[in-house]
């Protein structure tokens, strides 16, 4: 058995669907929205390579070192994002969130602020997660903003942690937030949500 089983997280303005092979043209229609895959600092799939992607997030999910969601935004009812647990170390209760990306359009529109509040609250509350992980590109300052928003805390740097598909090598920054943190960050994230605080992606 999985440490992260297979769930459906249902927020106020969106839900988080186990992703599988009948989102593909949604997801598809969604790196559109702004043609993420040219962000070199990022990872989202070009539209050709969809289907790779997913085929290769539902292997990583098989093999139990990764949990895939698509973002489902409730009121346009269409899949305008991704994000996922990865890193899943059930021996130590930790998990990372990350691989997320939304369409243009969607960004700072407080979309983050309640998926990272269902993740969290499903790692911490359910899991029972000691840690929870965030890392992002050193060039990416946008991500690295919005994961200190959220409430988490610098770990460090990982130089010349990973060789991207281009040849580039990246340094990853590290965030975390750990057990006897989260109460403090679940109440500010609620408040940001309550408030319609869109400046919190």
């Amino acid at each position: 058995m999985n440490f992260v089983e297979q769930v459906r997280l249902e927020g106020r303005h969106v839900t988080l669907e186990p992703l599988g092979p009948q989102h593909e043209e949604e997801i598809r229609l969604a790196v559109q929205d702004g043609e993420l895959w040219k962000l070199f600092f990022t990872t989202v799939p070009s539209p050709e390579a969809v289907g790779a992607y997913i085929s290769q997030l539902l292997d990583l999910r098989d093999r139990g070192s990764a949990f895939p969601f698509a973002v489902r935004d409730k009121a346009s009812g269409r899949i305008v994002g991704s994000t996922r647990y990865l890193n899943i170390d059930a021996v130590n209760r930790r998990v990372e969130i990350g691989g997320t990306w939304y369409a243009k359009s969607m960004q700072r529109s407080g979309i983050n602020t309640e998926c990272k509040l269902m993740l969290l609250t499903h790692a911490f509350e359910q899991l029972d997660c000691i840690a929870v992980e965030f890392r992002t590109d050193w060039f990416n300052k946008r991500s690295q903003a919005a994961i200190e928003r959220l409430g988490a805390k610098l770990d460090g740097i990982l130089r010349n942690h990973m060789i991207m598909a281009d040849g580039r090598v990246r340094d990853t920054v590290v965030y975390s937030i750990i057990r006897n943190e989260w109460p403090g960050v679940k109440t500010n994230l609620q408040f940001k949500l309550e408030a319609g605080a869109s400046h919190a992606d």
